[in-house]
């Protein structure tokens, strides 16, 4: 993983190859911070390691294999979402670089109406990631001798996965004057009481950790800059549209996200295992795509139905092969080497292998799950009142 894609034969070579997966008339399909961020939520999938690698369409894949996934935010939820982030970002991002300063801006002077927005409209992905490293340079200068602070608005960055470059676009990055850059994510779910919903919190800050290895890269070529790992989570505060933050430490997302692309720019080997003709196009017919898929390893699990298009099909598959995967990682993670249902089922009845911790735990909570319900329908015991003493 590189801020610039090297040039070689053996790249030129997997590029050829990625294409032919494609299909040679289809476009890559660019990768974006959610995609890099729902790789890093399942590193074990090679599936959609190389689908993503190889830059497949996998709405249009999902929808040729007949299992369409519903994805996308509603209109109202955009317009709503658009509409925060425009307050936030208003009167030159005064409220914005307030709640920055207020969360993780110790030992900076606070922002003043001299706070500098830079304009970073360029032609082009190529040419908005040039503008926005210039401008990160230059507020890194300049803020050190003037103790100014800079926002960006939605800048470029750049990032090679698999070879080729990626181009993210955070909602906000603020340069402090020290030469700090945090990543600012404006999300519209609430934050009530001080905390937001676990699950989306955890979705932001694996995003927010692709965007800062895509700054770290630029970091690297400038003296003084530090990219901070903790980000900063805007939201609505409780059932209002008054905005509220709160820090999030992202550096066990970075480490997770960075590992997972490492393993992405090795998607020559998940390429070359693949039989000469195989093509992901959308335009084969559904049994030669379904052949197509099923030749590469999956991991499914039921969090992926919430980010990843081909979810729905890989769930059929699961379910086809009574796998324990489609009941979730966590009962994967109990269950070890039993890896169907039909096999759980099994020990729990006596019949797995006698020296199989988990076979065996599973059938004694068999018998005691047995026990208790016996015990539990069986009638309580007659009660026969004893005779009264005589009073003589």
């Amino acid at each position: 993983m590189s801020s610039y894609p090297p040039s070689s034969a053996p790249q030129t070579t997997l590029r050829q190859r990625l294409a032919g997966l494609r299909g040679p008339a289809v476009p890559p399909r660019p990768l974006d911070a959610r995609a890099l961020a729902a790789l890093a939520a399942n590193p074990g999938c090679g599936r959609r390691a190389l689908l993503d690698g190889a830059g497949v369409d996998k709405t249009a894949l999902a929808s040729a294999l007949g299992s369409p996934a519903p994805f996308g935010q509603s209109q109202f939820a955009i317009v709503r979402g658009n509409s925060f982030e425009a307050k936030v970002k208003g009167d030159g991002g005064a409220e914005l670089l307030r709640l920055v300063y207020e969360h993780l801006g110790a030992g900076s002077e606070p922002p003043g109406p001299a706070a500098h927005v830079p304009d970073l409209t360029a032609a082009g992905p190529e040419g908005r990631a040039a503008r926005t490293a210039l401008a990160l340079r230059e507020a890194t200068t300049t803020g050190r001798g003037t103790g100014a602070w800079t926002l960006l608005d939605h800048p470029m960055l750049a990032l090679e996965v698999a070879g080729s470059p990626a181009y993210l676009e955070p909602d906000a990055v603020v340069v402090h004057p020290d030469g700090r850059w945090t990543v600012v994510e404006i999300k519209s779910f609430p934050m009530i009481d001080g905390a937001a919903d676990a699950a989306k919190v955890g979705a932001a800050a694996r995003q927010a950790a692709v965007y800062v290895l895509a700054l770290e890269k630029t970091a690297e070529k400038l003296a003084g800059a530090e990219v901070g790992h903790t980000v900063l989570l805007v939201c609505p505060k409780d059932f209002s549209n008054l905005p509220t933050a709160a820090p999030v430490d992202i550096r066990r997302e970075r480490s997770v996200t960075r590992r997972q692309l490492d393993r992405l720019t090795r998607v020559e080997e998940l390429a070359a295992a693949l039989p000469e003709g195989l093509s992901f196009d959308p335009a084969r017919t559904a049994e030669e795509l379904a052949e197509a898929v099923s030749a590469v390893d999956a991991a499914y699990a039921p969090e992926c139905l919430a980010a990843c298009e081909l979810a729905f099909h890989c769930r059929e598959q699961a379910r086809a092969a009574d796998e324990v995967t489609a009941l979730g990682r966590s009962v994967r993670g109990e269950l070890g080497a039993l890896t169907t249902v039909e096999a759980a089922l099994a020990a729990a009845a006596g019949k797995g292998c006698a020296e199989d911790p988990t076979a065996d735990a599973l059938h004694r909570a068999a018998r005691l799950r047995t026990e208790a319900l016996e015990c539990a329908a069986a009638p309580p015991p007659h009660h026969v009142p004893e005779a009264p003493e005589c009073p003589c």
